[in-house]
């Protein structure tokens, strides 16, 4: 059982030190092994759940084929970005991520700066994605709805209200029994499969006729009126990126996963693997079976996969089931993604990077889970999904926050350690340091490397953190790294650029895509604060003072 329930006294001990090295006491507690963190990040991502509930957009833009030869595209270069962020999270397994890694990589100048934005952008995005997935939901509930009384007259209002019962049903399990939350995630996984299983085969078993093999594989669609076949694809290539955001919830997961260091990276990649397989096979599937495109794309449900499953079984009572079994599963998901949205904002509300941080960073000293994060993230996702209310275009710019504002997390990062690899910065795995002395040569805070010597680790009186740059236990080695690296950075810049483009032509105040002002509105905004206000209580992450107690007298034993 030790593969899916930690208890190695001594791997904890492991982790406990492994965390001191990074400035933190250990006080989640480490529900996690690998079976229970894979399992973890593949419900995460519900992949093939989430390719029904989004294949209209590279549909509309790219067609068949499109869809199909994007999904790959994105697949393997999402899997490239992923091994960066994974070779991060080796290299520091903490709850922050990316803004810490940002604080660690950044040059002194920009340390505090660049780390406070990261910060700011990666909690936010957190917040949008729990607020767009427990929108999904709500709205998958409510079609489903739809489609078993055809009298019922859907409101956008009771949309809302449906998200907040799927929100609510999130708390529960996040705060009340938490401890559950690892066999919960062994069960999804199963569930998982079985449901792609189970709904594949009857997709191919039930549909009428399936399309032919050239109006899936050879068909390209223009339906936004873009000048050309290939920016048509380019803006439709936007709805398999989504189908893989949100991987590295596990990395915030970090302070609960026994060896962290290294489950994490196997789960991040293994559960891109796994889903990237099963998205693949439920695209071509669900593409064979489309039937009339016009019907699919304008049901009444809101979403084209319910009809998909009315046209193909040919009764409400099988696609209900089989539409159940996407909206549990979406459930499910929300649940996870609280979790990781609440364990982000903890995290920086410790290093006191937000507002109320006192109140933020407290946890539950019975259940060992930030409980005040949780409550606040739900709160803040509720509130944003009655924007929903007013206008589906608006909440839609909601939802480009969880593409523009994560692979805006993602690239910073990505890119100082590129540089700091290719300049050999990047210490190798297994380099001794000094965990006790802050004032040794080789104290983790103090570090000696030249591009450091400017940081001090001392601000005012606040201890921050500044740990070396050694690599973890997983990391591609040598030019192998460097290329990848690279390449993902690239394609994290094509993403964001497209991110940004609107749907259709002609473009409209209503049709426009305002990622570019959301996104950059936090960043700018997150600046602005830092200025007046943040800079004189945000220093980077900070030192536990349990850990900078022990630092002291270590150092003391050092002298003497």
């Amino acid at each position: 059982m030790a593969d899916i329930f930690p208890d190695d006294s001594s791997v904890r001990t492991a982790d406990s030190a492994t965390l001191a090295l990074l400035g933190k006491k250990q006080v989640l507690k480490r529900r996690f092994a690998f079976v229970s963190i894979f399992a973890f990040a593949v419900c995460e991502l519900i992949t093939w759940e989430t390719v029904l509930a989004l294949f209209s957009q590279p549909l509309e833009n790219g067609g068949p084929a499109g869809a199909i030869y994007g999904f790959i595209i994105s697949w393997f270069s999402t899997m490239s970005v992923y091994t960066v962020i994974s070779e991060l999270a080796s290299l520091a397994p903490i709850a922050g991520g990316q803004y810490y890694w940002v604080y660690m990589l950044a040059p002194p100048r920009y340390k505090i700066i660049f780390s406070y934005v990261m910060g700011w952008l990666t909690s936010l995005a957190w917040v949008a994605t729990v607020a767009t997935e427990t929108l999904f939901a709500g709205l998958i509930l409510q079609g489903i709805l739809i489609l078993d009384y055809p009298s019922y007259d859907a409101q956008m209002y009771q949309g809302t209200l449906l998200t907040w019962a799927v929100i609510g049903l999130c708390i529960f399990i996040n705060v009340v029994i938490p401890q559950w939350l690892p066999r919960f995630e062994v069960f999804i996984v199963v569930f998982h499969i079985a449901g792609f299983i189970a709904v594949l085969t009857t997709l191919l078993v039930m549909t009428p006729e399936l399309g032919s093999n050239a109006s899936v594989w050879l068909t390209s669609l223009n339906e936004g009126g873009w000048p050309t076949q290939g920016l048509s694809y380019c803006v439709g290539f936007l709805g398999n990126v989504a189908v893989f955001v949100g991987a590295d919830a596990s990395v915030h997961m970090a302070e609960e996963v026994s060896n962290a260091a290294l489950n994490i990276p196997r789960a991040i990649l293994g559960a891109m693997l796994i889903n990237g397989m099963v998205g693949i096979a439920m695209m071509i599937t669900v593409l064979y079976c489309l039937g009339d495109v016009e019907t699919v794309l304008e049901s009444a449900t809101g979403f084209p996969f319910i009809q998909v499953f009315f046209d193909s079984v040919g009764n409400i009572a099988g696609a209900t089931v089989m539409a159940g079994v996407v909206l549990a599963l979406t459930w499910a998901c929300a649940t996870g993604i609280m979790t990781t949205a609440s364990r982000m904002t903890w995290s920086f509300a410790r290093d006191k990077g937000l507002p109320f941080s006192r109140f933020l960073s407290t946890v539950n000293p019975r259940t060992q889970v930030p409980a005040n994060a949780v409550l606040m993230v739900s709160f803040l996702a509720a509130l944003l999904t009655l924007i929903y209310i007013g206008s589906y275009t608006a909440f839609n710019d909601v939802v480009s926050l969880t593409i523009t504002g994560f692979y805006g997390s993602y690239f910073l990062p990505a890119a100082l350690l590129l540089y700091r690899r290719v300049k050999g910065e990047v210490l190798p795995h297994r380099t001794e340091v000094d965990t006790v002395a802050p004032n040794a040569v080789n104290s983790p805070f103090k570090p000696d490397l030249p591009h450091q010597k400017t940081q001090r680790h001392d601000v005012g009186h606040v201890q921050v953190v500044n740990a070396r740059l050694i690599w973890g236990p997983w990391h591609l080695p040598g030019i192998l790294g460097i290329i990848n690296n690279a390449y993902a950075c690239c394609y994290m810049v094509f993403v964001i650029f497209f991110s940004c483009w609107p749907p259709a032509t002609p473009v409209t105040a209503s049709t426009m895509n305002y990622s570019v002002v959301v996104t950059g509105g936090v960043m700018i905004l997150s600046v602005i604060w830092y200025y007046v206000r943040a800079k004189d209580v945000y220093k980077g992450p900070l030192i536990d003072e349990e850990v900078a107690a022990i630092m002291r007298v270590g150092s003391v034993v050092a002298v003497e």
